[in-house]
């Protein structure tokens, strides 16, 4: 049918709006760090200000002293981020002790990020605003009160057009 749009896509558009007009700058650490809280990470976010490559520490346990130790540094403007955002993070990673990276850019990555992705595999995962978005939500049932009323979401159902297997969790 010619007139078929991609509602799914489109219900992204609007998420990803939403949220860059609300959760820009300090208030994207926010929600990264609401998100790993929902997976069940403590976590330490570094004030406002210079913050030496990371926002965010976290770990499993109540406490935060499980593993694995991920550092997080987030990125909410709309350029590519590009290799010496992601050295610096590593870098960061040594001084604190960090197992693991995260490294969420809303405006994505450069080529140059995107082929580190192997080499350091298992060391740093990379978040672009598709990613994000995803991982909002999976875990939207677990963010707290404040952040859903923040970001109001509903799930909807729709019919899989033939070959569409993705089924919802993508």
């Amino acid at each position: 049918d010619g007139d078929a749009f991609d509602l799914e896509q489109l219900a992204r558009d609007r998420i990803a709006k939403m949220i860059i007009s609300k959760f820009k700058g300090h208030a994207m650490e926010l929600l990264v760090e609401a998100v790993l809280i929902a997976q069940g990470y403590t976590t330490h976010r570094s004030p406002e200000g210079p913050d030496k490559g990371i926002d965010i520490l976290a770990a499993l346990g109540p406490l935060g002293f499980g593993q694995p130790r991920i550092a997080v540094q987030v990125k909410s403007g709309d350029s590519a981020i590009d290799r010496p955002t992601l050295d610096q993070l590593i870098g960061a990673m040594q001084n604190v002790q960090a197992d693991q990276g995260l490294l969420v850019s809303w405006g994505g990555f450069k080529t140059s990020v995107d082929r580190e992705q192997v080499t350091q595999f298992f060391r740093v995962r990379l978040w672009d605003q598709d990613a994000l978005i995803q991982q909002i939500l999976a875990n939207y049932d677990k963010l707290d009160d404040d952040l859903r009323a923040e970001l109001p979401l509903k799930r909807i159902w729709a019919v899989a057009e033939q070959g569409d297997t993705s089924g919802d969790n993508d």
